[in-house]
């Protein structure tokens, strides 16, 4: 999975998620759309891109496999959006849940932490897609505006 958009970038999504057939659909679906996607299968490995790639989007699982690291902390998507709200350099990265986990009791819990989506599996990807782009297009500037130059209307 190396291939690059072809055409100018629109943004780097960031793909959280233990489950390979889940990450080569959303993989493909951004990917094709212009965007360039990061993969991560666990938490840990999360974290290290979003400190090194600092993506637009993230989006990411629930639950994962449990951690046999030794480290005590129950590294899952509620920690996840934790960690991302108290790290500074990465605090405004918006986080949109992708989960099989029952979402009667898991989206409240999830936007009550702080993502700003929810969206339970099998993912409607055309909402998904929508979502993102909304999402892009509230983070891009307004263009700068010159003294005395008109835009035309």
């Amino acid at each position: 999975m190396k291939h690059e958009p072809t055409g100018p970038m629109l943004g780097k999504i960031l793909v959280v998620d233990d489950n390979p057939i889940i990450q080569r659909a959303v993989y493909f679906q951004f990917r094709d759309q212009g965007y360039k996607v990061l993969m991560a299968d666990d938490i840990t490995n999360a974290l290290t891109i979003v400190r090194t790639e600092k993506p637009d989007v993230i989006l990411l699982d629930i639950n994962f496999p449990a951690d046999f690291s030794g480290s005590g902390d129950m590294l899952d998507g509620f920690w996840a959006i934790h960690w991302l709200q108290k790290t500074e350099e990465v605090r405004g990265i918006p986080v949109i849940i992708i989960s099989s986990a029952s979402p009667a009791e898991s989206e409240p819990r999830a936007l009550a932490a702080g993502a700003v989506a929810f969206f339970p599996k099998p993912l409607d990807k055309d909402k998904l897609l929508a979502t993102v782009q909304k999402l892009m297009a509230a983070k891009k500037p307004a263009p700068p505006s010159i003294p005395g130059l008109k835009m035309a209307s």
